[in-house]
């Protein structure tokens, strides 16, 4: 699995290389060089301390997931597990977090089925944050309230859809008897109910408003880097630029919204009357505090992770 994963990033990295590539002899590359230049470095700290409280806030709300499955571990283990999912940010709509669970259940044995449906709920409350910030800075800005609205309206169907109960064991029960799912009806119920549980009224609400405040972390990381390249906006307009695209990367389930997030930023500050080249130099700035420096944190607890079962390991072998 671990192969795996090096091959997807390393084939995401040399994707990302050749856009930048072709966004910078678009924009003229000496320009680009020289906004980068005049950018001042010792922002960059504070905008990855940004970056770092919404990874910190989205493992609470991880780990509250956990409580309400009552799957108990160590909050370390918990902390390490959250972070080691990082890795898995450059994969479609991240859902390659799931890889949280099969951490989770070398540890505490809870089965995948169980578990899984924490990385679909914490997407969906990503989504309902985003789709929120977006859709002030939509009919403030008049601009993309369509796909905000229809994307907004998609996860809330997804939400009443999980929420009906009967509606939703009686689906499983005619998916269940098809003889290609019967095998896997067990665990289709067992997952279904996890994402029942995880989405009731409270915990919604409640983790919907952590996930507001943990994009809104980055938002303003994004915000004080246009700042920092002299360019004039509001943290209004720099949040929704951020979470329209973010969306829009999203929703075509390409890996970490490579190309589709870094485009719309690029334009979306471009049309403001923004120099092309300081489009190009902000946007390589937050996609590498969001999305690089978030599989740089995979890499690392990941790799914890590994060094603490492998020492468990070495320990139940001794006499």
């Amino acid at each position: 699995m671990l192969q795996k994963i090096k091959n997807k990033i390393y084939i995401s990295l040399g994707l990302t290389g050749l856009i930048y590539l072709a966004f910078t002899i678009y924009a003229d590359y000496e320009l680009v060089y020289e906004s980068f230049s005049r950018f001042p470095v010792f922002i960059i700290p504070l905008v990855l301390l940004l970056v770092f409280s919404n990874y910190f806030t989205r493992f609470l709300k991880w780990d509250y997931y956990l409580g309400l499955l009552n799957i108990q571990i160590k909050k370390r283990d918990s902390f390490t597990i959250f972070m080691s999912g990082l890795i898995m940010s450059v994969t479609p709509g991240k859902m390659g977090e799931v890889l949280k669970s099969y951490l989770l259940k070398q540890i505490s044995g809870a089965p995948v089925s169980k578990t899984a449906p924490i990385v679909v709920v914490e997407r969906i409350t990503d989504f309902v944050s985003l789709v929120f910030i977006a859709l002030i800075g939509a009919y403030i800005f008049d601009y993309g309230r369509m796909i905000v609205l229809f994307t907004g309206l998609f996860f809330l169907i997804v939400i009443l859809a999980i929420s009906n109960r009967n509606l939703s064991l009686k689906l499983i029960e005619a998916v269940s008897g098809l003889r290609i799912a019967r095998k896997y009806a067990g665990n289709l119920k067992s997952a279904y109910e996890s994402s029942y549980t995880l989405l009731r009224g409270k915990p919604l609400l409640l983790m919907s408003l952590l996930s507001l405040l943990s994009w809104f972390l980055e938002c303003l990381g994004y915000y004080i880097i246009l700042v920092n390249f002299k360019v004039e906006v509001s943290i209004i307009w720099s949040s929704f630029v951020y979470c329209f695209s973010t969306i829009i990367g999203a929703i075509t389930m390409l890996p970490g919204g490579l190309g589709v997030t870094d485009g719309s930023l690029t334009y979306l500050v471009s049309k403001q009357g923004i120099p092309l080249s300081t489009a190009v130099a902000s946007t390589f700035i937050i996609r590498a505090a969001t999305l690089w420096f978030a599989v740089l944190v995979g890499v690392i607890a990941i790799a914890m992770f590994q060094r603490k079962m492998l020492l468990t390991s070495k320990e139940s072998e001794l006499p």
